[in-house]
């Protein structure tokens, strides 16, 4: 409630509050799911990071700044957890189909951004659709999708 307030009383004061994310905040929970993926290898190199960060200031609309402050309350968050089941429950209350469907492709995007799928980040995001209800042919539709527009990028680099 006092967060609600403070908030209320920045927009009509004319500013903004930085970037808070909550821990039922929908966002984290989507972004504590993708550090896990660029994670599960065991290494976390500057291209999952840079991939992570433009995926999260892409599908959230933050600035830069927002996603690193999001990307660094994520992987406290992921370093924490004993399951997925935390962060997809709150994506399961949070969004629709869709959005559910958005962030498994999220997932895939994230998990190619080290060249390719290893079958460590393919099991997690098939273990994370199932919690998030999303089908199995979604899933294999969504990685495939994700696959190829990972090889045009490839192509024309």
């Amino acid at each position: 409630m006092l967060r609600t307030l403070t908030d209320f009383i920045a927009e009509i004061a004319g500013g903004h509050r930085d970037a808070a994310f909550a821990e039922n905040d929908y966002r984290l929970a989507a972004a504590a799911l993708l550090v896990h993926v660029t994670t599960i290898d065991g290494e976390f190199g500057e291209a999952e990071r840079d991939k992570l960060l433009r995926v999260l200031a892409h599908r959230f609309d933050l600035t830069a700044a927002d996603a690193t402050t999001l990307l660094d309350a994520a992987i406290a968050r992921d370093a924490e957890a004993v399951d997925l089941y935390g962060f997809t429950s709150v994506l399961n209350r949070a969004l629709d189909d869709e959005g559910r469907k958005r962030v498994v492709e999220m997932m895939f995007e994230v998990a190619y951004a080290d060249g390719g799928l290893t079958e460590f980040e393919d099991n997690l995001v098939w273990r994370a659709a199932e919690l998030l209800n999303v089908s199995s042919r979604d899933r294999v539709q969504i990685r495939k999708s994700v696959r190829e527009a990972f090889d045009d990028e490839d192509d024309g680099a």
